[in-house]
């Protein structure tokens, strides 16, 4: 009869291979078939779970407000030139030659899989959802839940039908709770037009984050930004990033020439040596605004949900102080409030 192998000698069994429930394609220089990755490289986000306890462990105590007063705008039908009203977090109205385009809406008052608990916001939102004039795309940057919020894209579904454009495989996680919706996935490099003429576009670009919606999905989706070219303007939407090497942002800078305006997260940064790979903090937003030879920038992912150690207001204080050591006036980059609306001059490029 056959006998068994010793433990010295036997093979282990091999865990069979994780199957991606949102995407399936080809490899690439960011995908391995399973999983996507930052560009080579660029730092990985992959935390131990002893990082994530050093972490908890050294958390100073930096308690935010509950609320924080807001006042809420009601925003124009169509806007001819470029106009931003911030939301929250990381949303914002973008109108741009007669378009209306919101960045990872998120109305929601937890940014958590679950009513009961998760960070809760502490500024209502800039604009009430009634309020918005008829969007026409959504740019949805990747699947956190401070960014994919499936009760906001239902309400948005119901009242506008926008397209949804997003990075490869977040498409799946909301067609299964909006089965009708109008999706486009893109991957890297790979553009949608925004109107019928196909003049207006977006284009989807690569960021230095991660993704996951659950323990078993980490980097199973894909993430990025957007650049957004119409009526003549270029737009950025950082979605979440990490700074790196700064070579993907020169590389936009050099593909789409200066960006206009570019919306730019400053907030989420502490501890830095845990989350410097995949947030920025405000110099390093400064140093983005640098490579993209932006004209004008706006801070957003800030003071909505407490998501790391920083006091609230540090954002702000950091930008205050990262201008003024670089000699760069206040008005080039201003950390954006919820209901603050800002229009961006035409060939307006500071000197």
């Amino acid at each position: 009869m056959p006998t068994s192998l010793t433990p010295d000698t036997a093979t282990p069994p091999r865990k069979p291979m994780p199957r991606n429930p949102y995407y399936q394609g080809p490899v690439s220089d960011h995908f391995d078939g399973v999983r996507f990755h930052n560009l080579a490289g660029e730092p990985e986000t992959d935390r131990t779970l002893s990082q994530v306890l050093r972490w908890r462990r050294s958390a100073p105590h930096n308690p935010w407000p509950r609320t924080v007063p807001v006042v809420p705008t009601q925003p124009a039908m169509a806007v001819a030139g470029l106009r931003i009203t911030m939301i929250g977090h990381a949303t914002a109205l973008i109108q741009l030659g007669g378009l209306n385009l919101l960045t990872d809406p998120v109305w929601a008052d937890r940014a958590s899989p679950v009513r009961f608990a998760g960070p809760r916001r502490v500024t209502a939102p800039g604009v009430a959802l009634a309020d918005l004039p008829p969007i026409h795309a959504v740019l949805l940057s990747h699947n956190h839940y401070d960014h994919l919020d499936v009760a906001t894209l239902k309400a948005l579904h119901r009242a506008h039908a926008p397209l949804i454009i997003t990075p490869l495989g977040n498409d799946r996680i909301v067609r299964r709770h909006i089965a009708d919706a109008r999706l486009v996935a893109l991957d890297w490099h790979q553009a949608h037009p925004l109107d019928p003429s196909g003049q207006a576009q977006a284009h989807c670009v690569p960021a230095l984050h991660w993704s996951s919606r659950t323990p078993r999905d980490r980097r199973m989706a894909l993430w990025g930004g957007f650049v957004i070219r119409a009526a003549g303007r270029t737009v950025y939407f950082a979605g979440d990033t990490g700074y790196g090497t700064g070579a993907i942002f020169r590389a936009i800078r050099a593909r789409f020439g200066p960006i206009d305006c570019a919306l730019l997260p400053i907030g989420a940064y502490d501890p830095h040596w845990f989350m410097a790979a995949q947030h920025t903090n405000p110099a390093d937003a400064l140093a983005i605004q640098r490579d993209l030879d932006a004209a004008w920038a706006l801070g957003i992912h800030w003071g909505t949900f407490n998501l790391t150690d920083e006091p609230r207001e540090d954002p702000l204080h950091q930008l205050d102080a990262a201008l003024a050591a670089q000699g760069i006036a206040p008005d080039r980059f201003r950390a954006i409030h919820p209901g603050q609306v800002i229009d961006i001059p035409p060939c307006a490029r500071p000197g």
